[in-house]
């Protein structure tokens, strides 16, 4: 899908990196490594993993909460606010569940029980973050092309980018 405004662009773009990589973790995790010497090789990808998490649950939802819901708000469209913002609280502990895992997983410290909770983790995480993509994609990407005008488009796309 070809989005007009830059915001719109800017947020399509983290969302493809994301898929991109939370496609690489289902097909990592969908066979669990049994214990630290089998997961070691998955180290590279968990630091991947987190890193990309701490920047979509940082910078990523903090911008769409505090630039862009409130817009929503104002045009109409609080149900969509409430439900993204909801999304984004879920999201938000399921990674702070899997923050001290992939810690010890880095750490080569993470038991066999760690790692199957870990993959079971990592799954929901792709899950939840995979239909919460599609519904920005599918609803608020869209909104934002028909609700902003060129001068507020170009003011969010540089406080995003700033961030």
């Amino acid at each position: 899908m070809a989005f007009l405004r830059q915001v719109s662009r800017l947020l399509d773009d983290d969302h493809r990196a994301l898929l991109d990589l939370l496609g690489r973790a289902e097909q990592a995790f969908a066979r669990p490594p049994s214990d630290s010497q089998a997961g070691a090789a998955l180290v590279p990808l968990l630091r991947q993993l987190a890193q990309q998490t701490a920047h979509d649950i940082g910078h990523h939802f903090d911008f769409e909460e505090h630039a862009l819901f409130p817009r929503l708000v104002d045009a109409g469209d609080a149900g969509m606010a409430g439900l993204l913002t909801d999304e984004h609280a879920v999201i938000r502990e399921v990674a702070a569940e899997l923050l001290p895992l992939t810690q010890a997983a880095v750490a080569g410290t993470l038991d066999a029980a760690g790692w199957r909770t870990l993959s079971l983790g990592t799954l929901e995480l792709v899950e939840r973050q995979v239909s919460h993509i599609q519904k920005e994609t599918m609803a608020l990407l869209p909104l934002l092309d028909d609700m902003l005008d060129d001068d507020t488009d170009q003011q969010l796309a540089l406080a995003f980018a700033e961030a």
